[in-house]
């Protein structure tokens, strides 16, 4: 009979460690699975790790890769942009717990199911165990040993349930006073500009990927330009863009003139990120000549993204949003949401306007689209004010070096040839240079320069 009891015992508590094992974010990936597995960049050693974020440990990350290898990494091992998604990774996970912010003791996802099943399991077998005991007549001691187990799995079961109860992070529960947005509205407003990028979400985050390549032209009209020319990017996967479903007041609004000179501060509804009106000098991008027709620009990495309010979305768009910012509130173009005038905007850009949530505007003069954070939002904690920035977001990986701008050019035309490939040119005084660039499925570029000398170079990457 000790022997039965053993196995009963053992069975229980494998399947109890093997549950909590298996709790984690991610599955397990195959070789198949490998173009959806992030690439992180060691800046020790130069060399990259393959998977995805699977959980944090103290100061060490663990990635997940295929035939489900393992490695920890040391933060510090990363390079910026990889520790910057590390923690866009580790807020998301902990919002999905019931956190905001960086909870660095916060390994696997909560799930009432598992408790139920875990210590319920136990519970009911402890129990199961005490009866038959007491039928057989066995000793009085191991008896009262499995009561008290299986009141003692009840205990653990109710306690596990206390602590998965979301809260803001103080301890408190979540009470924000605004509704939850729900998914269905904000997919209505990504829908016009389907399939070219795509939604899903879950019960915190509306994700958004796309390809950083807008629907209209690009380019035209930059009078200073930096060289930089603009590539499909990979916001997807576990790179995509988050909003927020439940946005939050910020106690005090974070201003985007002294705040997130690095990242995006919102995403249109095209999929194309929207930065800070200020470059990382300050500087009013649109005033000074470094916006194209539309609001954007390239940054180093080649991604477009604009810096203005993309007011022309409003012409497909009409009086839905243009974009959302990523604390959570929508922006609205010229209009308020029913079709009448804006009304007065406050600090922050935005307003309550006829008992509805709080919302934005993008407006044709600064700040264009926020002027800070009327929503709560968790900063990236290796980049300090100004150029903190946003987490989570999506994160664009350059495939050049970045180049110095050519002062004094303007960018007079940009054409697409074909569907991979892309013409822009542009003036000089009174000549002409060109930028012809393509490439391949398999993500290698090659470019061609010919200057307003009529030299010509070329580079693959």
């Amino acid at each position: 009979m000790s022997k039965f009891i053993c196995t009963i015992l053992i069975l229980i508590f494998t399947i109890a460690f093997n549950t909590l094992l298996l709790a984690h974010p991610e599955g397990h990936y195959k070789k198949s699975d490998l173009s959806s597995l992030h690439h992180w960049n060691l800046n020790c050693n130069s060399q990259q790790v393959i998977g995805n974020f699977l959980m944090q440990r103290n100061d060490l990350i663990v990635v997940e890769g295929i035939e489900g290898k393992m490695w920890s990494i040391k933060m510090n091992q990363l390079d910026n942009v990889d520790q910057a998604y590390a923690n866009a990774e580790i807020i998301k996970i902990n919002r999905l717990n019931g956190f905001n912010g960086l909870n660095k003791n916060s390994n696997h996802s909560s799930n009432y199911f598992m408790y139920l099943l875990i210590f319920g399991g136990m519970a009911i077998t402890f129990y199961g165990l005490s009866i038959y005991a007491s039928r057989k007549k066995m000793n009085t001691n191991l008896r009262l040993a499995f009561s008290s187990l299986s009141v003692f799995a009840i205990i653990l079961f109710f306690v596990s349930c206390k602590k998965d109860t979301p809260n803001n992070g103080n301890g408190n529960n979540v009470v924000t006073g605004i509704p939850k947005t729900t998914s269905s509205f904000i997919d209505s407003a990504f829908t016009p500009y389907k399939p070219k990028i795509s939604t899903n979400w879950d019960t915190t985050y509306f994700y958004v990927s796309s390809t950083g390549i807008p629907n209209h032209n690009m380019m035209v009209g930059i009078s200073s330009w930096q060289q930089q020319v603009p590539i499909p990017q990979n916001y997807s996967g576990t790179n995509h863009w988050s909003i927020p479903l439940q946005p939050v007041y910020a106690t005090t609004p974070m201003s985007t003139r002294t705040n997130f000179m690095k990242g995006a501060v919102a995403i249109a509804v095209n999929g194309i990120p929207i930065f800070n009106a200020l470059n990382n000098r300050g500087e009013d991008s649109y005033l000074i000549g470094e916006l194209d027709q539309w609001g954007g620009h390239c940054g180093k990495g080649d991604d477009y993204h604009y810096h203005a309010a993309p007011l022309s979305l409003s012409t497909t768009s009409g009086l839905k949003p243009i974009a959302f910012a990523l604390d959570g509130f929508a922006v609205y173009g010229a209009k308020e949401p029913d079709g009448t005038i804006m009304q007065t905007l406050d600090t922050c850009h935005g307003h309550i306007y006829n008992n509805a949530v709080y919302h934005y505007h993008g407006t044709s003069n600064y700040p264009y689209v926020v002027g800070a954070m009327k929503g709560k939002v968790v900063t990236d904690p290796t980049t300090p004010a100004p150029e903190n920035q946003i987490l989570p977001q999506a994160f664009a990986y350059p495939i050049r070096p970045a180049l110095t701008p050519l002062r004094n050019a303007v960018i007079t035309g940009f054409t697409a040839p074909s569907a991979n490939a892309y013409n822009l040119t542009y003036q000089l005084g009174n000549r002409f240079g060109l930028v012809n660039y393509n490439w391949t499925t398999n993500g290698v570029y090659h470019f061609e320069f010919i200057d307003t000398a009529g030299v010509t170079t070329t580079a693959n990457y």
